[in-house]
Formats: structure tokens, sequence, C-alpha cells
């Protein structure tokens, strides 16, 4: 048809010729736009929550149902830092653990893929601390026994208390920190049409007001928020080495979300968090990998080749990779440049057994509270000891959590007794020095595109399905210019199937 346009074209004047062309190359015309690309086979290297989100994510957004995703895994499990450990013949989580009542990401897949929500124990207002300097507590809270709920309420007021009289009104400036920086962050779940599409992490970071607590300090924030310094040498201190295994040094965004994985309200899923990540694989109809690890990945003019380890070459349109990159081996052709990240490995020990008091300057195992918090000190071997069950008087099941592992010598002095020990090396997260820089979104310019330069940020479970999120829309609007958003009626409901994605560690 655009033959015959053209064939007629010539025996007209020039200025009819001119006026012609114009209409015929308008982006007004409507006739003449170019037929939209195929779907792209969409290459995914990493099985954890980045990589199940952006599959999801896609297969939600994308105008084509027959748009193929690959996902590759270099274990022979789904999950990535979600796991869990049986311990005493119980099932703990071992990796990612936590869920905050405003993940809404999470919520949603939750309950789309029919999983169960763990819910705190109802003693968890009564929750004992203690915090240890290496010699002596600094601070105690009560612990109460009773199951009745009006003891537990008046232990929880009485706990109230204490911490008042320590901090002070400082609790209350932590507080709204936290809550401004919550509500910032809760910009990524406004409505498509309100909420631009990301080519950086800047660019995200800076459109929710949250640049600014990357470039400085935690410990800087507060000290401007009017925290007291005891309240930041103390209680934030060993909320940040519990839930990011670092000091207020690190950056205040990824301090302020620590603060908030510390409040009430927290939730799991109900025989472990790595569901999500199998429940997403399974109902986004994902060609799934396990056991092949990808070595190279090269562009090829109009798509790349992904080389494994068991000898396979794959091609596609568009290659994913949702998992750090800083501990991996991949051979990037043409090579990429992201800035240098270290990351931060946090040693998660489940010991079967017994505290020692005695380590600890008190005369009875019952002294010791649910959970030993400690300070910044260079000599102190952990970070926390919790209690995740008490079987009875002398058999209780803890984890510890750490910079280095813990040998065997040193746990002997901690615990009178040890039936069960369980050790796992977590490269949990990156180790965080404001000001943060980030990777790109997009590593080449093209379609290769990186889910985890949003660590640099904040890292847990709920910040990675919101980067997937902002990729997968990405990914949509480059390669499609901007066909998306529409809701394919084929999306896959839940199987058991995901049963065999898993096992226990």
């Amino acid at each position: 048809m655009e033959e015959k346009h053209h064939a007629q074209a010539k025996m007209l004047p020039g200025w009819i010729f001119y006026v012609f062309f114009l209409l015929v190359d308008s982006p007004i015309s409507s006739g003449s736009s170019l037929p939209p690309p195929p779907p792209p086979v969409v290459c995914i290297v990493g099985g954890g929550i980045s990589g199940s989100s952006v599959a999801h994510f896609l297969r939600r957004y994308s105008p084509h149902s027959a748009l193929t995703l690959r996902l590759f895994e270099r274990s022979g499990v789904v999950g990535g830092r979600m796991a869990t450990v049986v311990l005493a013949g119980e099932t703990f989580e071992a990796g990612a653990s936590i869920l905050h009542p405003k993940n809404f990401h999470a919520v949603d897949f939750t309950k789309m893929l029919n999983l169960s929500v763990k819910k705190p124990p109802s003693s968890e207002s009564s929750f004992s601390l203690w915090i240890w300097d290496g010699e002596k507590f600094v601070f105690k809270t009560l612990e109460s026994k009773s199951k009745s709920s009006i003891v537990q309420k008046i232990v929880a007021i009485t706990n109230s208390m204490l911490l008042f009289v320590r901090y002070g009104f400082s609790l209350f400036k932590m507080d709204s920190f936290v809550e401004t920086t919550v509500d910032n962050f809760l910009k990524y779940y406004a409505s498509l049409e309100s909420r631009p599409v990301f080519e950086t992490v800047d660019e995200m970071l800076k459109w929710a007001d949250l640049y600014n607590l990357t470039a400085r300090t935690l410990q800087d924030e507060l000290v401007d928020a009017g925290l007291s310094p005891l309240l930041i040498e103390e209680l934030v201190t060993v909320i940040t080495r519990i839930n990011y295994g670092q000091s207020v040094s690190i950056s205040g965004l990824a301090g302020a979300v620590s603060l908030a994985g510390s409040g009430g309200g927290l939730w799991s899923v109900e025989g472990g968090n790595w569901q999500l990540v199998a429940g997403l694989i399974n109902r986004s109809d994902v060609a799934l990998h396990l056991h092949e690890e990808i070595e190279t990945i090269s562009y090829h003019g109009e798509s790349y080749e992904l080389n494994s380890t068991k000898g396979n070459s794959y091609k596609c349109e568009v290659a994913v990779i949702a998992t750090p990159l800083d501990e991996l081996n991949i051979r990037f052709n043409p090579p990429i440049s992201i800035p240098k990240r270290k990351l931060q490995h946090t040693h998660a020990t489940f010991i079967r057994g017994l505290l020692n008091p005695a380590y600890f300057g008190l005369v009875a195992v019952s002294e010791i509270p649910e959970l030993v918090g400690t300070l910044e000190r260079p000599d102190l071997p952990f970070s926390s000891i919790s209690v995740l069950r008490k079987h009875d008087e002398k058999d209780i099941s803890y984890k510890i959590f750490s910079r280095k592992p813990m040998a065997d010598e040193l746990l002997d002095r901690i615990f009178s007794l040890r039936k069960e020990t369980i050790r796992i090396n977590w490269a949990a997260y990156p180790h965080y020095s404001a000001p943060e820089v980030f990777a790109p979104f997009v590593l080449d310019g093209l379609h290769l595109y990186y889910v985890n330069a949003f660590e640099n940020a904040a890292s847990t479970m709920e910040t990675s399905a919101v980067a997937a999120e902002n990729i997968a829309r990405l990914i949509l609007s480059r390669y499609s210019s901007g066909l998306m958003l529409s809701r394919p009626s084929n999306m896959k409901t839940p199987t058991s199937h995901q049963d065999n994605l898993h096992f226990d560690l």
C-alpha cells in the first residue's frame, strides 16, 4: 500500500509531493504508524523477591499475552534471601523475616496467593529487651510470664514508662522521623496515572522526597531531628545492628527503614516468606531454570545472549538482573560500569539448647530476657540473641545475629548446653555509607536492567518489590513505546507446585 502511494506521488507537482510527504510522515497521521514490536522474550537472572516481582508485574501490565518470561536461579530453590530453617522440629525464618503493615505489595501478594498471615504473639507488647554493653546490661524492660492479657497490658505500660524515663521526649521525635519517611515512601503506591516511570534511582528517590536521606548518616539526621545522644547510642543502635548489622553511621533512609522495622504490627507469612516468591513465579507463567547460573551476557545488535554454566545459550530481547552483582562473576559484553559496593554479611546462628547465665553476670537462665541487644563496641561478638521458642525450662531455641562467624569455642562460652547448631552466612544487604551513589536501572542504555540498584537506598522485601514494579513499567514503556498497563485475563492461579520450589535450610 505504501509503495502505491509513493508511485502516485511521483506524478504530482513538487509542492503537492511536499505536502503529501508531511501528511504521511507526520506523527499525528493515524494510518501510517508502524505496528508495535512483537512481544519480547524477557530473561530474569535471580529467583528472589526482586526477580519474582518483576515477572509478576510484567505479566500484570503487559499488553502482550504471548510475552515469554525466563527466570534463572543458580541454586536449586527460589526465595533468594528468604528461607526457613528447621530447629527442634519447628520452622523459623532464617533470612528476611518481618514485614511492615504498610508493605502494601507484600500484603497484596499474600492475599492474591491465598497465603496465611503469621501474626506476632499476643505477648508482643510485653516483650522483654535488655541492652548489653559487653560487661553489663545498661537498660532492662520487664518480662511477663503470665498469659493474662491484663497482666501483659500492665507490663507493657510499665515498659513504656521505663523507656520514657530513660529516653524522654526523644522517643516521640524518633517516631515522627520514622512516620514522615514512611509517609513519603507510600507515594510509590499511588495510581499509575499519577506516578511516573523512573529511569534512575536518584529520580525515583527525589520524586518521593527521600533522596536527601541517602546523602547523610542516620546519626546526623537524628541529631537534627532533636534526638538525645543516649537514645541514638543505645536503642537506635540496637535496632540498626539487628536489622542491618551496622551502626548509626548508615545512611538516613536505610536507618529510617530499619527503625520502621522495629515498630508494632509486624507480620510474616505462615510457613515461610519464601512462599511469596514461589507463588509469584507460578502465577506469572515463568519458564524456571533452577541450578542454572548465568556466566555471560552479550548484546548482539537486537538481542542479548545469555550463556549458563550448563553450557546452554538463550536469546532474549530484554535481560533483567534481579540479584546483587557485587559478589557475582557475570561477564558482560560490552562491559558495564557500576559503582563499587560492599555487601554486609550477616551470620545467622540457630541454637537449640540453653544460654549460660554466667556469661551475662546472671544466676539463672530464667533471668535472661527474650531479646539481648548490643551497643556498638568493637569487642562484642554478636549483634543480638533472641528466643525463638521456649520448649521447656531446659530446652530453648535461639537465633543469633553477628557480623562474623560464631566459632564453637565462643558458643560454648555463651551457652551451657547445645543440642543443635545451624549456621548461615547471608550476603544480606549493602554496607551503607552516606552519601550513597547509585548504579543505573538501565545498565547499557538499551534493554539490560538492574533491579538491585535500588538496594543502596534501602534493602527489604518490600523495597525490592517497589523497585521491581518500576523496572517492569520501565521495560514496557521503553520497549513497547508506551503501550502498557493493560491487565491480561490469562493470569494463572496459584498451584501446589510452589511446594517443589523450596526446601528448608
